[in-house]
């Protein structure tokens, strides 16, 4: 623990208070006012209190500093003489990144009772680690494996032979289909529907046939998943989304698509069936890719952009239909000019007769 931390109880939620030169020494920064002020939460400039900790990443939220009650603030070094009432200031290089080293410590942690409630239901032959804790009337199938540390939610379903690595956590209310597997420090949030069937079917006599869906839905190490997101199994192949991605709430991922490592995935994109999605792509919120394309290392999709091919590797694309995000842009800017170009043509085609 870092000195001027104190252990103390904030509200009886077991929080920590942290007073400004414990700050100071633990971001590396300069403290100027007064080093005793402590806070024992954390909040915007506009809303923070007396006992928040706040900061100022820019000049054009000077205003808001100016009128902001929070007891420490973290400042830039171009803003330290800013103009305003809080008692102590922390002054360092990057206040953002700062205050995310910060975090953790105002975090109230999740008590998790290790073992299994009377009211789980555990299936024949089911494998289960060191530590792990089952929340009640969480249902665990024939051939489960739960590797050492592994938390299963209360109303979680396992499905027969899904394999859960160690120190994973899946929320409240999860569903996980039998075959899927699941690596090491995963967290699947409340919600989650992990390898159901794909939408895939085969038209024949003015019916729709179902495929089969055979695949596995994988999701190696390091994964998190968020609240009511689905990701379907693969029909033949398997769906994979690769080690350290991280998927925002609701959203779709297809059947057999191949995601790859370090990937963000924001709230409400869908990825159609057998797309590739490869290392270190940024996806934006609403976007949409159609099925059998590939996204390539490191691009990123700006949010709501209709994609209908390959993205090419490195570069930034929006819209609808999805372009370079340059292009989209003047394409944009070219369409806000159409109202005043069609006034001025309606009137070279009709113009007012001459007045007598």
């Amino acid at each position: 623990m870092i000195s001027g931390t104190s252990t103390q109880a904030d509200g009886g939620e077991g929080g920590f208070v942290l007073t400004a030169a414990a700050i100071a020494e633990a971001v590396g920064g300069q403290l100027v006012g007064d080093a005793s002020v402590a806070v024992s939460g954390v909040a915007a400039l506009d809303r923070a209190t007396p006992r928040d900790l706040s900061f100022l990443g820019a000049a054009k939220y000077a205003p808001q500093f100016a009128a902001s009650c929070a007891g420490v603030v973290l400042i830039l070094p171009e803003l330290a003489d800013a103009p305003g009432q809080t008692p102590a200031r922390v002054i360092v290089e990057r206040p953002q990144e700062a205050l995310l080293a910060l975090l953790p410590r105002f975090q109230r942690a999740t008590t998790v009772l290790h073992g299994i409630h009377p009211t789980a239901v555990i299936g024949a032959g089911a494998r289960l680690g060191a530590g792990v804790s089952i929340g009640a009337y969480a249902v665990v199938g024939d051939g489960v494996e739960l590797g050492d540390g592994v938390v299963v939610g209360s109303h979680c379903v396992l499905g027969q032979g899904v394999v859960v690595g160690e120190q994973s956590q899946l929320v409240a209310s999860v569903t996980v289909y039998s075959g899927s597997r699941i690596g090491k420090r995963v967290t699947v949030h409340a919600g989650a529907r992990i390898g159901s069937d794909g939408f895939g079917y085969v038209q024949r006599d003015r019916q729709h046939l179902k495929i089969p869906h055979v695949g596995r839905c994988i999701l190696e190490d390091d994964v998190e998943i968020g609240a009511n997101t689905t990701i379907d199994r693969g029909s033949i192949d398997d769906t994979v989304i690769g080690a350290g991605t991280k998927i925002d709430n609701l959203v779709q991922i297809g059947h057999n698509v191949r995601i790859g490592r370090a990937c963000l995935i924001m709230a409400q994109a869908g990825v159609a069936g057998s797309v590739r999605i490869e290392d270190g792509c940024m996806i934006l919120g609403q976007v949409g890719i159609s099925g059998h394309h590939t996204i390539g290392k490191g691009a990123r999709l700006a949010a709501q952009a209709g994609v209908f091919g390959d993205i090419p590797a490195g570069e930034t694309w929006s819209g609808y239909p999805a372009r370079p995000h340059k292009e989209a842009l003047r394409a944009q800017a070219a369409l806000f000019k159409l109202p005043s170009l069609l006034r001025r043509i309606e009137r070279l085609l009709d113009p007012k007769p001459e007045s007598k």
